[in-house]
């Protein structure tokens, strides 16, 4: 793979890198977030405001972070990270290789130099290739022959501290892949158990032993796992899936296309089918060992329940939910398959010994299927856009020399096993240079370029201002960007992220979705109240963006009303003297405030209102009307929000042109319905494209205008189908002298932060009435634990997301601190779990000596 990488021109030997999808756009701002951790900011290790407005970060290192191979990322900077990420990717992939020698040669299935082969089919396998941007998924890939060597001892010598150790290891490493590994493990044990149990009492020992052993590795990864329960409980489980039914997902024989050179394309990653290229010589071998009449039969059909197992997990819908953890994976389907791939090498493995020469009748059955298979793709070809008729030629040309190769009749010498070797290498790297071609990556300049101006910018506001805030740029190239910039922002994207958050955002008219939430359409009520004090903005000229590595996804007519303090080039960094500080006194109607409407524009007034104690402020946003609107080449329509706009004529393009003229200098808010994303209709303002992140699935907010009192706006929609469905399409007038009397009301009772770190925060707070209730932006969690005065005070939740507190009159002292909850429970159980475990292999020890 290294070879292929340098003829790519991977960093750090060309210009490209391994950055695509979520490795580009989500895994490597966690990397930096890693390395800025371990290397100067270890108070974010548990909770950090970069994610998001704010939260629990244990879910995060125990999916994405825990592996070892990570710690080679210390090595590397920032900006050469992708350089970092070639080396994980090429260590794991050796890894997995080796593992699984290791695993051949410790059982002695298999020596020489054919174990070569075998453990090159392992590491290439077409889920790795397919999966090799998940690198936190990898190593389950190499772990999983150590486990399953583990098992194989447990029941050969009754010993099981291998088991134990690398089963503990995968839980903590990566508790999601573990928990599919320990669903193979466990028709492994069923498998090899019964084909090596000598009597019922030697099989009732060795069934004991492992569910001691499971039991025990749970108990050793309680320190990750009780935590990250918790954390998934207010996460990823909140979307567990509960309707599901009995059926196949797929005509099943579909999947044998995955068994030809080349079966994967970038359409397979959101939607596909299972990922199974192993290499014809492994496929022949698999079918072999079903057919050798020297193995025990009870082997055998055990063998081939399981295979008809796997298979059916492979396209019947409850079985795949079930793999997953009965949640359907949202893109690389089927994550799983990679045991099913182990299972057919292993196999293959076990049956293509040297002393094994294929009878007449093995060779006409084997045959006869592979001809059946390649008859069924050939005759479907149409239906696999990975699969071309030469792949299908090449295909069933090695499946015939590989066929040629296995029926020899003296495999010992040394120049067959070698031959044998290179057909694997050949084949497998053919496949990984036809799946990987098809990839496109992420430029080194492209990712340097942008880290480079967003490190630059948000260093020089957090090094001139040390208190407690959050800031936000105009522009994105990941939501992950305040990770990897260090600074507290609003976006994030994390399979981790708590439910409350993509709800209050979308709420407030911010783009959201199940985990990830950005904060691209900020108005000046949430920029106050979520104490956005600095916002980046990036200069635009002639519609064009100006730097072709910022990509801009926000429209902010009104900073105006904030003050730019720098100008670097094109970006203009803008203070905001409305932001609110993270703690102030607020009206005591925020600890009953419920949503009850779907406009965000509404909700942040309903919002603000219930803060100030002010009715009127349920009124600061107005609904306004266009002044004119020209159809062109679109029907006319007498109402527009909720309008179903046709075009007239289909060939020719259809746009609708509003304008209208503002009579205040007040900010103007549009609101825009999901349905009117990127993919149905161009917006653009003033002749210009409007920035604008292009998905969502909630109404968000755009501001278009502010200060432009008598300055006609020109807003203008360019359908990209036959219809657009106006939805919640209304123009807003916020009330700027009002809300600025509120937020004046606001700050005027502030928590002054005088200690603060990523998972501490302490503040003091005057309180001149008998009662008062304090407000922070600080979003709630049980792991929150809040001190006033030195005594322990239970927090309130309000507005579904922020924490309050009741005080009394007085000057206070109040501290936050964070711990993940569990985390306790988990040492301790971890603890008695290590010395069970260390007493029980003693014991085992002595009775066997």
């Amino acid at each position: 793979m290294s070879g292929y990488f340098m003829y790519r021109q991977m960093a750090p030997f060309g210009s490209s890198t391994l950055l695509t999808v979520d490795l580009g756009q989500q895994y490597v701002d966690f990397f930096a977030y890693f390395r800025h951790t371990l290397l100067a900011h270890p108070s974010g290790f548990f909770y950090t405001f970069q994610k998001a407005l704010g939260g629990e970060m244990f879910g995060v290192w125990t999916y994405y972070l825990l592996s070892p191979f990570n710690l080679i990322l210390l090595l590397f900077s920032d900006h050469n990270l992708p350089t970092a990420i070639f080396w994980l990717t090429v260590l794991k992939y050796g890894a997995a290789g080796l593992s699984f020698a290791w695993l051949l040669l410790k059982t002695k299935v298999q020596k020489h130099l054919p174990v070569l082969a075998f453990s090159t089919s392992y590491a290439l396998m077409g889920w790795m290739i397919a999966n090799q941007l998940n690198l936190m998924w990898l190593d389950a890939i190499i772990i999983l022959p150590l486990i399953i060597w583990g098992v194989i001892r447990l029941i050969d010598t009754g010993k099981i501290r291998t088991y134990v150790g690398w089963l503990a290891a995968l839980l903590i490493i990566n508790y999601y892949m573990a928990f599919m590994v320990c669903l193979f493990t466990g028709l492994f044990f069923i498998w090899y158990w019964l084909s090596n149990s000598a009597d019922f009492k030697a099989a009732v020992a060795s069934l004991r032993r492992f569910v001691i052993g499971s039991l025990l590795a749970a108990g050793i990864a309680a320190i990750t796992l009780l935590p990250t329960w918790y954390s998934l409980s207010i996460s990823k489980t909140q979307y567990t899936q509960t309707d599901w039914s009995f059926k196949f997902e797929y005509f099943p024989p579909k999947m044998l296309a995955k068994f030809f050179l080349g079966s994967f394309n970038f359409n397979q990653m959101p939607k596909g089918t299972p990922n199974l290229f192993i290499g014809s010589l492994m496929v022949l071998g698999a079918l072999f060992f079903f057919l050798q009449r020297n193995r025990k039969p009870l082997t055998r059909w055990v063998g081939l329940a399981i295979t008809a197992i796997l298979a059916l997990s492979l396209c019947f819908e409850p079985l795949d939910l079930l793999w997953h953890g009965l949640q359907f994976p949202i893109w690389y389907p089927y994550r799983f398959s990679f045991v099913v791939s182990f299972w057919l090498v292993w196999l293959a493995a076990n049956a293509l010994q040297p002393e094994f020469v294929p009878k007449l009748w093995q060779l006409g059955a084997v045959t006869g299927i592979c001809a059946v298979v390649v008859a069924y793709v050939w005759l479907n070809l149409k239906q696999f856009s990975f699969l071309d008729q030469s792949q299908m030629l090449i295909g069933t040309l090695l499946l015939v020399a590989a066929t040629c190769l296995i029926a020899l009749p003296d495999k010992r010498p040394w120049f067959y096993q070698l031959a044998f070797v290179c057909f694997v290498i050949i084949e497998m790297s053919s496949n990984a240079a036809t799946s990987l071609n098809r990839i496109s990556y992420v430029t080194e300049p492209e990712y340097q370029n942008y880290q480079r101006v967003l490190a630059t910018q948000s260093n020089r506001v957090t090094s001139a201002d040390h208190g407690w805030y959050r800031m936000t740029p105009t522009f994105m190239r990941t939501k992950n960007d305040p990770l990897s910039g260090q600074f507290n922002g609003g976006s994030v994207f994390s399979s981790t992220l708590e439910k409350s958050m993509p709800t209050f955002m979308g709420d407030v008219g911010e783009p959201d979705g199940d985990g990830f939430v950005t904060y691209t359409n900020g108005t000046l009520l949430t920029d106050s109240l979520l104490n956005m004090r600095y916002i980046m903005n990036q200069q635009t000229t002639g519609g064009e963006l100006s730097n072709p590595d910022i990509n801009s996804v926000s429209t902010r007519a009104d900073l105006v009303d904030y003050k730019p303090i720098r100008k670097d080039g094109l970006i203009t960094t803008y203070r905001n003297p409305y932001a609110l500080p993270v703690g102030f006194l607020a009206n005591s109607q925020i600890l009953s405030l419920e949503n009850t409407t779907k406009d965000p524009t509404q909700y942040q007034a309903n919002l603000w209102a219930a803060l100030t104690g002010n009715a009127r402020d349920r009124h600061l946003f107005s609904a306004q009307n266009f002044d004119r609107v020209v159809f062109d080449n679109v029907r006319q329509q007498t109402k527009l929000t909720g309008a179903i706009l046709q075009k007239t004529n289909l060939i020719k393009p259809g746009n609708i042109t509003f304008y209208f003229t503002p009579k205040t200098n007040d900010a103007f808010y549009l609101t825009l319905g999901s349905n009117l994303i990127d993919s149905n209709v161009s917006i653009s303002l003033n002749g210009r494209p409007l920035a604008q992140y292009p998905t969502y699935r909630n109404t968000i907010v755009v501001n278009i205008a502010d200060h432009q009192k008598g300055q006609q706006v020109k807003l203008q929609l360019h359908l990209k189908k036959s219809t657009l469905w106006l939805q919640n399409f209304t123009l807003y007038q916020l009330n700027n002298q009002q809300f600025k009397a509120g937020q004046q009301k606001l700050a005027a009772h502030p928590m002054t932060v005088t200690h603060h770190s990523q998972s501490r925060i302490t503040g003091k707070i005057k309180v001149n009435q008998a009662s008062a209730t304090l407000m922070t932006t600080i979003p709630y969690a049980k792991g929150w634990h809040v001190t006033v005065d030195g005594k322990t005070v239970q927090p309130k939740r309000v507005a579904g997301i922020f924490t309050a507190l009741k005080l009394g009159r007085g000057t206070h002292t109040i501290r936050f601190s964070y711990w993940p909850p569990l985390l306790n429970l988990g040492i301790l159980i971890s603890v008695l779990s290590l010395m069970i475990c260390s007493a029980y292999i003693y014991w085992h020890r002595r009775h066997q000596a």
